[in-house]
C-alpha cells in the first residue's frame, strides 16, 4: 500500500475468511469492480505502457463465471500487464488519481495470484483496496479548502448511516464502500457466489454506483488542484 494511504482503518476486516473459495474469488472480484470507473475515467502516462483495453479485459474477466477458461484468461492477460515498464520503475509523487491506478494496478495482479490459491489474506488484500481509497479520497475532500458540491447531501447521509456502518466513524465514500461490501458478502453466502444471478447483478450494479461517486470524487479534486 501506498504511504500516502492511511493505515489505521477501524473497519473489521477477515469477512472474507467466512466465504467459500468460490465465494470469495467473487467478493474480490466485486471489490475490484468497485474501482473500475475510478481507473478507467482517467488517462495515464504513455510511459507506463498499459493498453486500458487490457485493463477493462481484467475487471471484466474478474467478474465472469469461474472456471478454468475464466482463469487461463484471466491469467494471460495479467501476464501481459505485468510486463508493462511501470513495473520496473517508481512513480514519483502520483497525484490521486494515479494513486488509485497503481493501488488497482497491485490489485488485478494479485487477483490473478488467488485464481488457484485463494487464501483469505490474499482475498482480503484485494478487498482492502477499495476500503482504503475511499478513506484517503474522503480526506483529501474534507481537507480541501473547497466545499465539495454534494457536501450537504452527504452530511445527511453520514447523519442517519446504515445500521452496518454505524459507529465506525468513516467518511462519505468509505461508508458507502463498508454499506456495498457488506451487501456483498452477505448476498454472495446467500446465493452460492453466482454474479450471473438477478441477485448477482444487482451486486454488480451497486459497485458501479459507489465506482462512479468515487470517479466523480476524484473528477472534483483535480479542479481543486489535487
Amino acid at each position: 500500500m501506498h504511504q500516502k494511504l492511511r493505515q489505521d482503518d477501524p473497519t473489521p476486516t477477515g469477512r472474507s475468511a467466512a466465504l467459500t473459495p468460490v465465494q470469495q474469488r467473487q467478493a474480490a472480484a466485486l471489490a475490484l469492480w468497485r474501482l473500475r470507473a475510478p481507473v478507467l475515467a482517467f488517462g495515464w502516462d504513455a510511459d507506463w505502457g498499459i493498453d486500458p483495453a487490457l485493463v477493462d479485459s481484467l475487471f471484466r474477466s474478474a467478474i465472469s463465471a469461474p472456471d478454468q477458461q475464466s482463469n487461463d484468461r484471466y491469467t494471460q492477460a495479467a501476464a501481459v500487464l505485468s510486463r508493462a515498464p511501470l513495473f520496473t520503475s517508481e512513480v514519483d509523487d502520483p497525484n490521486v488519481r494515479e494513486l488509485v491506478q497503481l493501488e488497482t494496478f497491485a490489485r488485478l495482479l494479485a487477483f490473478g495470484e488467488t485464481l488457484d490459491n485463494p487464501a483469505p489474506n490474499e482475498i482480503e488484500f484485494v478487498v482492502d483496496c477499495p476500503r482504503e481509497l475511499a478513506r484517503y479520497v474522503d480526506q483529501l475532500v474534507a481537507d480541501s479548502y473547497y466545499d465539495h458540491p454534494q457536501e450537504a447531501a452527504h452530511r445527511q447521509y453520514l447523519a442517519t448511516p446504515p445500521d452496518s456502518v454505524r459507529g465506525h466513524g468513516l467518511g462519505y465514500l468509505a461508508s458507502r464502500n463498508l454499506t456495498v461490501e457488506r451487501l456483498c458478502h452477505d448476498t454472495l453466502r446467500a446465493t452460492a457466489g453466482l454474479l450471473d444471478t438477478t441477485a448477482g447483478r444487482n451486486l454488480i450494479t451497486h459497485c458501479e454506483e459507489f465506482g462512479a461517486e468515487l470517479a466523480s470524487a476524484l473528477k472534483w479534486l483535480r479542479t481543486t488542484g489535487h
